[in-house]
């Protein structure tokens, strides 16, 4: 059996604390935002526009700290938190579909869930603290891990701005 792959991209969503879940129809497991890539975007961009889709926020990606390489022809594009190869349909031991995720951690500005005309509904996202993630065994154990290292790097970028404004306001 051919394996086919395709190119997604997952965005966990945090605010306040907390991580944005639902229960996909068709894998029948909780999952944060995410779909597959157009022909024409990049996977940053695919990001934003399936969180901007089924969440209806725009969200600040966070990326990992590294140098930035470029030249006449190549530039830097922004790097996901991880990289994951899903087995998505295994039949018999074989796997026939897998998806090449490119798993990103976000920030939104609210918790006001408006996804879009085609997607899952409002009510069928769930906003998961670490205590809620920790030990729950009806999520993946990949998603309650990103979710918890998602809201910790929030918290911790959230920790450093906030230091950075109170140096700002004493040089002043």
């Amino acid at each position: 059996m051919e394996t086919t792959r395709h190119f997604v991209a997952t965005v966990y969503v945090v605010n306040d604390g907390a991580v944005a879940l639902h229960e996909h129809d068709k894998l029948e497991m909780w999952l944060p935002a995410g779909g597959h890539l157009d022909r024409d975007e990049l996977p940053h961009e695919a990001a934003k526009r399936e969180t901007r889709e089924e969440l209806g926020l725009d969200v600040e990606l966070l990326t990992p700290e590294s140098a930035e390489l470029s030249s006449e022809t190549a530039k830097s594009i922004p790097k996901p938190q991880h990289f994951l190869l899903e087995d998505i349909n295994v039949s018999n031991g074989e796997v026939g579909h897998q998806h090449i995720d490119f798993i990103y951690y976000g920030r939104a500005e609210s918790k006001a869930i408006e996804p879009g005309p085609d997607e899952a509904p409002a009510d069928a996202w769930v906003w998961y603290t670490p205590e809620d993630l920790a030990g729950n065994e009806t999520l993946p154990a990949d998603v309650r891990e990103a979710g918890q290292r998602a809201i910790a790097a929030v918290e911790k970028l959230g920790e450093a701005e906030d230091s950075s404004d109170r140096a700002r306001k004493e040089r002043r």
